[in-house]
């Protein structure tokens, strides 16, 4: 992170975090990656979950700027606008996956 980062924009930063802080915000986002543009009905589909619950989270990746919507007669389709959470995904991924191996090498797993 620069150093000369002014509090304002820090609290920027730290909201981003927030929203990308959840399981269920992160899994509809790791299903845009996969799939590409998907309708509410098709993520509620693949993510097992209720209507009322992702359309929550698309509100909130959607204000954050993460996510952008394109209406389709009564149908809203959703897909990713910001190229930096692929990036930020591959990252703490790749990370988490090195660390799990790492640590199955030392228990002989």
């Amino acid at each position: 992170m620069p150093e000369h980062l002014p509090p304002q924009l820090l609290e920027h930063v730290a909201e981003r975090f927030r929203v990308l802080g959840d399981a269920t915000r992160l899994a509809i986002l790791r299903t845009l990656l996969h799939e590409g543009e998907l309708n509410v009905g098709e993520l509620v589909e693949r993510l097992g979950t209720t209507q009322a619950n992702v359309s929550k989270h698309l509100r909130v990746l959607l204000s954050a700027g993460i996510v952008e919507r394109r209406a389709v007669g009564t149908a809203a389709y959703y897909s990713i606008t910001d190229p930096s959470v692929t990036q930020l995904c591959d990252i703490v991924c790749g990370r988490l996956r090195a660390q799990i191996e790492g640590q199955a090498r030392l228990i002989g797993v």
